[in-house]
C-alpha cells in the first residue's frame, strides 16, 4: 500500500491536496458553527447546538477521503466538517437548524438528527451509536444485491458510546461479516461531563479492536495529517476485504457538551495540555510553513467561508417554517411504501 504523504492511493490525492482540501472544510465548519452558536444565543434556534470545536480535522479527514454517491457516511453530532467534506450543502445544514419548510428535514427536526438517504447519509437515530449498525445494515444489503462494489462505510462516534451496549452487538456483527466499514471514534475526553476514567477500564480505547478481531489505529486528533493518513491506511484495509477498522481519534472537544453548556467541569491542566490544541490554527500554520498556501491565501479560504455562511443564514432566516394545516407530515422515507399504506 502506497502512502498517501508520497503519492496516490486508490484514487487518493497526495498529502498537499489532501491537507488543503480538508482545511477549507475545517475553516468553513468552524466559521458556520460559530455563526450557528451566536444565532442559538440570540434565541433564534429551536433544540440545542453541538459543535465540533477542536474536532474538525478528524471529522474533515475522513469526510474529505469518502466518494458521495458511492460510500456510506453516519456523522456524529459534532461532525459539520465531515459533513462538509462529503457534500452537504451550507444551506442544508442552515435550513435544518433554522427550522425552514425548504431544509432536508422540512423544518421539523432542529438539527442533529438530518441526514440524505439517497445521498448516502442516513438520518441519525441517536448520537450513541446506533448508527454502526445501520450502517453495517446498508453495507450488508448492498453486498446481498450484488453491488458492494468498493463501497466503504463509516460511521462516527464517540468516546461515550463505547460504553453502551449497541456499539459491542454492531461492531461484532460488522466484524464476523467482515463489512467494509471505518468506525470513526472521537475521543474528546468527556462523555458530556463524565471523563475518561469513568468511562473505560482499558489503557487505550484502541486495545478493543483486538477483541473485536478488528484492526485498531490511534491518531492525533488535532493533527490533520495525521488524522489523513490514518484514516486513508483505514480506508483502504476495508476495502482490501480486511474487515472493519476502528480509528481513534485523541482530541479535547474545545467546547462545552453543548451551548448550554460551560464545560467548567474540564481542568485546566487538560486544557493546557498537547491534546488541548486547537487544529485549526495548527492546520493553518502548516499550510504556510510547507508552502501549499499562502497567508493571503488562507485569508482568501476565510474570507469565502464567512460570506458563504451569511448568505445562507440570511436565506434560510428568511424561509417560513412548515405549515402545520397544510403540510405533509407523513414520516416515510418511501413513497413507494407510503402510496401502499394508503392503498
Amino acid at each position: 500500500m502506497t502512502d498517501i504523504a508520497n503519492q496516490d492511493t486508490d484514487n487518493q490525492p497526495a498529502l498537499p491536496e489532501a491537507f488543503t482540501n480538508a482545511f477549507r472544510w475545517m475553516v468553513l465548519a468552524r466559521t458556520f458553527e460559530e455563526k450557528i452558536a451566536s444565532v442559538y444565543r440570540a434565541g433564534k434556534i429551536v433544540g440545542g447546538v453541538y459543535v465540533g470545536r477542536g474536532q474538525e480535522a478528524f471529522s474533515a479527514a475522513l469526510g474529505v477521503q469518502l466518494k458521495k454517491g458511492n460510500d456510506i457516511y453516519s456523522p456524529l453530532i459534532r461532525d459539520m466538517a465531515g459533513r462538509a467534506a462529503f457534500g452537504e450543502p451550507v444551506i442544508d445544514a442552515a435550513r435544518t437548524y433554522m427550522g425552514s419548510a425548504k431544509g432536508s428535514m422540512r423544518g421539523r427536526d432542529g438539527n442533529i438528527h438530518r441526514g440524505s438517504p439517497r445521498e448516502g447519509v442516513p438520518a441519525m437515530i441517536s448520537h450513541l451509536g446506533a448508527m454502526i449498525s445501520v450502517v453495517s445494515g446498508m453495507l450488508f444489503a448492498r453486498r446481498l444485491r450484488g453491488n458492494l462494489g468498493d463501497t466503504v462505510g463509516a460511521a462516527c462516534i464517540g468516546d461515550g458510546a463505547t460504553s453502551t451496549g449497541s456499539v459491542h452487538e454492531a461492531l461484532n456483527m460488522a466484524a464476523v461479516e467482515k463489512l467494509p466499514l471505518v468506525v470513526a471514534i472521537a475521543n474528546n475526553q468527556f462523555a458530556y461531563s463524565t471523563p475518561n476514567t469513568r468511562q473505560f477500564a482499558c489503557k487505550d480505547l484502541v486495545d478493543r479492536a483486538i477483541g473485536y478481531g478488528m484492526e485498531g489505529t490511534n491518531v492525533d486528533g488535532t493533527d490533520l495529517a495525521d488524522c489523513l493518513q490514518g484514516f486513508q491506511k483505514a480506508i483502504s484495509r476495508a476495502k482490501s476485504g480486511k474487515g472493519p477498522q476502528l480509528v481513534i481519534g485523541t482530541m479535547l472537544r474545545l467546547s462545552g457538551h453543548g451551548e448550554h453548556d460551560d464545560a467548567n467541569y474540564i481542568p485546566e491542566e487538560i486544557r493546557a495540555s498537547e491534546i488541548g490544541s486547537d487544529c485549526l490554527p495548527l492546520a493553518r500554520k502548516r499550510l504556510i510553513a510547507e508552502g501549499w498556501l499562502t497567508e493571503d491565501e488562507c485569508r482568501k479560504v476565510e474570507e469565502l467561508a464567512a460570506k458563504e455562511v451569511e448568505n445562507a443564514i440570511l436565506k434560510a432566516g428568511g424561509e417560513h417554517p412548515p405549515d402545520p394545516y397544510s403540510h405533509d407530515w407523513n414520516a416515510c422515507f418511501s413513497e413507494r411504501f407510503r402510496d401502499n399504506l394508503t392503498d
